[in-house]
């Protein structure tokens, strides 16, 4: 038996690979969260549910590692943005206690969480819209609006906003330059105008992609996707795949489309972890948890795993426990 830790078991994310590991019969899955109260934590065996530190306080790698060489964990699947840069910053401390990390590199994470350099990384493989620093020298001309404002990085759409004339760009600019040292860096990106689209996409070791699959969000509830389907679109699928290599993409990630006037796929944003809708991608055919778990321990994998049309619709599900179940305050 494998024995798997998986992160940010309160979330969506954390909850489908925890269920695609479990499913599989063969592996042993850990179960962590910062939250005693995250539902995912109780999929796992009560011997296998375990508390850690916050993603962002200080020794939150510290305690990882030692709950890795303390259970002995040979996979850790972390599914929380903020750990994933600093999960990777110590790889080689989690290799050498026996763990091997399922996400990908240093260099491909900061790249992809980065908008402005992920922007110029895929400028010259793929249509990207046109995407400015606020603050540049001619960061605010020349532009068709609306035009959308946003955060150089974050996630979920955080700050971001359309800006629909000049004078309102131009206020965007006065208030960033009257904003205090160290304020958030914005960008200034082309609004397009066509569909959305997710691909959830596999690269292998090799940077091979093994699987892209299309998806659309067609209801969301506070972020979350509740209703979907897979979409087989060639364009789609070979945007996807050429944006993972640009970026050297090892492991799993998210890429976000969006179709311009002409009907072309471009870029959005990566987020470079399992998604929340994942379940709909494993559904379709294409189990990237479970995939990306023999990837990362030289098991072999299939060359490409295709996928079917499928829809789905999400609901609330409750666990119930025993009082006594439920982890103490750490």
């Amino acid at each position: 038996m494998t024995r798997v830790l998986v992160t940010g078991a309160g979330g969506p994310a954390g909850v489908a690979v925890i269920r695609s590991l479990l499913a599989r019969g063969d592996v042993e899955v850990y179960a962590a969260d910062m939250d005693r109260w995250a539902s995912g934590i109780y999929l796992a065996g009560p011997e296998r549910r375990r508390l850690v530190l916050p993603g962002l306080a200080d020794d939150f790698v510290d305690d990882v590692i030692a709950t890795c060489r303390a259970d002995g964990i040979e996979v850790l699947f972390p599914t929380v943005d903020v750990e994933l840069p600093r999960l990777a910053a110590r790889r080689d401390e989690l290799t050498a206690v026996g763990t091997v990390l399922a996400s990908p590199s240093l260099e491909t994470l900061e790249t992809a969480l980065d908008k402005l350099a992920l922007a110029r990384a895929c400028a010259d493989a793929l249509r990207v819209p046109r995407t400015d620093l606020l603050g540049e020298p001619g960061a605010t001309e020349g532009w068709e609006f609306p035009v959308i404002v946003k955060p150089r990085r974050g996630a979920g759409s955080r700050g971001v906003r359309a800006v629909t004339e000049q004078p309102a760009l131009d206020a965007e600019l006065r208030a960033l330059e009257m904003a205090p040292p160290h304020a958030e860096d914005l960008l200034v990106q082309e609004m397009l105008p066509g569909a959305e689209y997710s691909v959830d996409v596999l690269a292998g070791p090799d940077g091979h992609v093994v699987a892209a699959v299309p998806r659309a969000r067609l209801r969301v509830d506070s972020g979350v996707a509740v209703a979907g389907i897979t979409v087989h679109d060639d364009a789609l699928i070979g945007t996807a795949a050429k944006v993972a290599e640009a970026i050297g993409l090892t492991g799993v990630a998210n890429v976000q489309l969006k179709l311009d006037s002409a009907g072309a796929p471009a870029l959005l944003e990566v987020n470079p972890r399992f998604p929340g809708a994942m379940p709909l991608t494993i559904a379709s055919g294409v189990d990237m948890p479970s995939l990306l778990l023999d990837a990362v321990l030289g098991r072999p994998v299939p060359e490409r795993v295709d996928f079917a049309e499928i829809a789905n619709v999400r609901f609330l599900e409750d666990r119930f426990l025993p009082i006594d179940d439920i982890l103490p305050e750490r």
